[in-house]
Formats: structure tokens, sequence, C-alpha cells
């Protein structure tokens, strides 16, 4: 389904077009739940004409052929319900499939404030816990609403030829009930909504402390991770307990109506009876297409319940689904092709979520191939301004452009192709490290992958692990090193090859002799392309063609490394106090 149905469709509309790519298995579940309603609805019919024709007129050997027939329709009636329960539930498992492709797909083309703005853990509980309830209601839904209807009005025909006055009682009910079940349904979405929102808020305290056991653990803080969890936990029992009592009104309401509509049923045909009006044979049989309309009544109501949890969580996917990405590419933009590097940052002022400025009318002209190392105090703008360059986020005022076009003029995913970033915080996914490396290149072969690790120094060490390049990182790499999980980030960019290079702190986790040797890889790399450096210990960038101090949000400073320390400011600052850090 496109974007676009998403803004133009009601979340009902949204939800059945999902149906249309499994209509043959939605078509199978609907015939056989309809054959199933049909069984259902003969053996009262069956029944009444043996009471009055059968065994009065002593017809017994076609009693018992009509017996076996009805005893066969039973065993179809078994085989339908298998063919409803089985290929019923995978379509609602397909539809639901369907339906988190689609929301995963959505979320990947959101921009960096999206997830700066939602935790993961929420995101999570809109991707499992909030669709499985879909599974149910794409299964049954459709399946108990044709068929409770089809049933109740098959069982309403009939009941008038049998006695119109006691069905015009029962049918008078449907009304009452039909009220009573939306009554109910609205308190019980309500309270489904607040509890998925509660499990959201679970779903991100537990994400939060798995992720962070290491450090809970480092500082003894066991009971703190456990006192935050507890109370996530009681929020959510809260919120249960809330959608447990509307659904126990509910039930509990429509067992009351249904167990009276018997009740009155027999004490009206009684009378009747009683008053020679009505033929007993006649009350049994209505008496037993009342069962027959109580099952369905009881499928409605458990329907709106279905319907109340599954509408919570269509509710939040088409929320999800409408929210636009902050950062859209023009129509038709074109690519960003041939790059050869030339960097034009003009007038750039930026803020966080509109407010305090972090970068202040900066302006920095970069040529094609050029080494330019950036310094400057933490907070400084240094990483802000290495975000926007490849559009992460867009400037508040100002341009960007690469090779002269303005990186909002052309497509995103061009300028991430043309851009390598290796930053300190080292992300890796849980796999091997062959495939961490090779998501620089999803079709790289192994020789790319083994030279990519080469020139990351990171070769040897992989041959020294029991399993080579079949080694499991672990989750986000935590089963190696600082420095090796950085090392196997760089040989991801050394993969890519990209013709614009950012390192943010990228040898910030190496130790000396590992640097040296990193930093030989890079200078290789760097030749002819572009190269943007972000660090702190200067001794990585002397021999960077040009150095720009950052602090405050505006360039400071610009010139060699001879220049700068010759100049006095705040890059000789910072040389000459990690000078004397290095003599101590």
């Amino acid at each position: 389904m496109k974007t676009k149905d998403f803004d133009k469709k009601s979340p009902l509309l949204i939800f059945l077009g999902y149906f249309k790519n499994h209509k043959k298995l939605f078509a199978v579940d609907i015939l056989c739940a309809c054959g199933i309603a049909g069984i259902d609805l003969a053996f009262p019919l069956i029944t009444r004409s043996a009471l009055y024709d059968m065994l009065p007129n002593q017809m017994y050997k076609t009693f018992f052929v009509i017996m076996v027939t009805v005893l066969l329709c039973y065993v179809l009636r078994s085989v339908l319900n298998f063919v409803v329960a089985y290929f019923g539930h995978i379509f609602g498992v397909r539809v639901e499939a369907d339906i988190r492709k689609d929301l995963f797909a959505h979320m990947q083309e959101m921009s960096f404030d999206f997830y700066d703005q939602n935790r993961t853990g929420q995101l999570m509980s809109r991707l499992t816990s909030d669709l499985f309830e879909l599974t149910e209601l794409a299964h049954h839904g459709p399946e108990d609403l044709l068929t409770s209807v089809l049933t109740i009005i098959g069982a309403l025909i009939v009941m008038v030829s049998v006695r119109w006055e006691l069905a015009l009682i029962v049918g008078l009910t449907i009304p009452v009930f039909l009220t009573v079940v939306m009554m109910m349904r609205r308190s019980m979405g309500k309270a489904s909504r607040i509890a998925k929102e509660k499990t959201g808020y679970i779903n991100q305290e537990i994400e939060s402390s798995l992720s962070g056991f290491r450090t809970a653990k480092a500082f003894a803080n066991e009971p703190v991770e456990n006192a935050r969890f507890n109370a996530a936990n009681d929020q959510f029992k809260t919120a249960k307990k809330g959608f447990y009592k509307a659904m126990g009104r509910f039930h509990s309401s429509i067992e009351f109506f249904l167990c009276s509509l018997n009740v009155i049923v027999i004490g009206v045909g009684g009378f009747f009876v009683m008053k020679g009006d009505m033929d007993y044979r006649d009350l049994l049989t209505f008496t037993l297409y009342i069962s027959s309309f109580v099952g369905p009544m009881r499928k409605l109501s458990g329907f709106s319940e279905m319907f109340a949890n599954g509408f919570a969580g269509l509710n939040r996917f088409v929320t999800i689904m409408r929210t636009k990405p902050t950062l859209q590419d023009p129509e038709n933009a074109p690519d960003l092709e041939n790059v050869k590097g030339e960097i034009k940052v003009e007038n750039v002022s930026f803020a966080y979520d509109g407010e305090l400025d972090v970068l202040r009318d900066v302006s920095l002209h970069i040529q094609p191939g050029e080494t330019v190392a950036i310094v400057g105090p933490s907070g400084g703008g240094k990483t802000t301004l290495c975000q926007l360059i490849p559009r992460f986020y867009d400037v508040s005022s100002g341009s960007i452009s690469i090779d002269g076009m303005d990186v909002r003029s052309v497509t995103q995913r061009s300028i991430h192709k043309n851009i390598g970033i290796v930053q300190q915080d080292v992300f890796l996914f849980a796999d091997t490290i062959f495939e961490n490396i090779r998501y620089g290149k999803p079709d790289a072969t192994m020789e790319e992958v083994i030279e990519a690790a080469k020139k990351g120094e990171i070769y040897d060490d992989i041959m020294a692990m029991p399993n080579g390049f079949d080694t499991y990182v672990g989750e986000r790499g935590t089963l190696l090193s600082g420095g090796q999980k950085q090392r196997v980030a760089i040989a991801r960019v050394f993969l890519k090859n990209p013709p614009i290079l950012i390192l943010d702190e990228a040898t910030s986790a190496l130790d000396s002799m590992t640097e040296a040797k990193i930093q030989k890889a890079f200078d290789a790399l760097a030749v002819g392309r572009t190269t943007l450096i972000i660090a702190h210990r200067l001794s990585t960038i002397r021999n960077a063609g040009r150095i720009i101090s950052i602090a405050d949000g505006i360039i400071t400073e610009s010139g060699t490394h001879e220049e700068l320390v010759s100049a006095g400011g705040v890059y000789a600052d910072l040389y000459n106090t990690q000078n004397a850090q290095n003599w101590r």
C-alpha cells in the first residue's frame, strides 16, 4: 500500500486494503465459515421434520438415512472447521506481516529527528505487540461478522414460519443487543488503547535496562533498575486492570441479555402451549433455533472485543504511517552522481528543534580531494556540521552543496551512497564480523571483505579468532574490544570506498600503535577523496591540508598546523595542553 493512501482512507479501509493480496485465502475462509453456518441452520429444521413427519408416520428408514446424512454433514463441518482454523490464521498472519512490512519500510524513511523523539522500546511495541491482535481481527473479524449475520437472519426467517409472535420478541432484542455492544465497545476500545500505550512504555524501559545492564552492574545499581522496571510494570498492570474491568462489564451484560432471552422465549412459548395455540414440538424447534441464534450473538460480542483490541493497534499503526519524514526529496529529484567531492557550506545556521543555535552563520569551502580537520571543544558544533553535510538534518538557514548541487535538491539516498562515515560510537549488528564488514557493500565478495579487513588493520585479529570471519560479534558488538569494533567499522568504510569521508573520532578507541597503522591506511584512502576529520587527539590531524577550529557554533580559526600554532589561538592552547599532558 502506498504512503499517500494512508492520508486519504479511513483506518478500516486501510485495514481491508491489505486483504486483496490474499483474497483467495480469504475467500476459502469465508466460504467454509458459511458452510458451517448452513449446517448449523439445517439441523433444527431436520429435527422439526423428524418430530412432525418421520417418527409419527413411522418413516424409520428415511429417519435413519437422514440421521446418517446429518452425521456426514457434521464430518464435513469438522473438515470446514479445520480449514477455517488453519488457513484462516495463515491469512491473518500474512495480513499482519504485510502491515509490519509497510510499517518498517516507513520507519526506514523517517528522518533522524523522528528517532530523536521516539524511544526504541515504543517503536518496537508498534512493530510487534500492537499488531498481534490484527491477526485475530483479520481472520475472525470478517468471518464472524458475516456468518453471524447470515445465521441470525436465517434463524429469524425460520422462527417467523414457526411462530411469528416469538420471532418478533427475538427480533426486537437485536437493536437492544447492538446498542449495548456499541456502548461497551467504546469503553473497551479506550481501555485497550491505554493498555497498548503502557505496553509501549514498559517495552522502552525493558529495552533501556537490557541495553544498559553492564553499566547497572558496574555501578551496583541493580536495585535502581528493578525499581524502575517495577514502576513501569505497575503502570502496565493498572492499564490492564482498566481494560479487564471494561471487558468484564461487557461480557456480564451480554451473558445476562442472552440467557434472559432463553427464559423469555420458553416462558411465552410455554404460555402458548398451555392455551393450546402452539405445539410443544414447535416450541422445541424454536428453542433449538434460539441456540442457533444465541451462538452468533456471542460471536458478535466476541467480535466487538476483538475489534476494540485490534483497532487500538491499527490506529497506532495508521498514526505512524501518516507521519511524514521531516526531510523529503523534491519531486523527481536527481541522484548525486560522479561525485568529485567539492563541499560548500554557505552562511549555515542550525538549531535542534528550532531552539538554541548550535551553528551560527558558518561558511566553509572544501576543494575536491582536500583533507580538512575540524577541532574544538566539546559541544562546539563539530559533529553537527558533519551531520548536516550528508543531510541527516536540514539547515535552519544558509545552504550546503556538493559539487555545486544543494543537498536539498538531490535524493538523500544518493548523498548517503557517496559519503562514508566512521563515528566514535560504533554500531555493529548482532551478526558475524563478515556480515558487519560487508554491510559497507552488501554484494561484496569474500576477497573484497578480506582486503577491506587488511586495510582496516583488523585482519590479523580476525584470523586469531576461532571462527575467523564467521565470529559472532554479540549485541552491538559487545564480544569485541572497543578497538576491534572501531576497526571493523573502518574496514566497512574501506569496502564502501566513497568519494567523501567523514571520520568522527574514528581512531579514538585505538592504542597508539594501531592508531599509527590506521593513520597510514587513512592517508592512503584519503588520496583523491574529500576527507573531513573530527579529532580531539591533535596528533592524528597534523598532516591535514587544513585545520579549522569551531567553538560556540562559529569557525574561530583556519589554517595549517604550523600556522595555527604560531597564531596562539584556541588550537594552539589545545595543542600545548595535550603536549604538556603527554610529557607528564
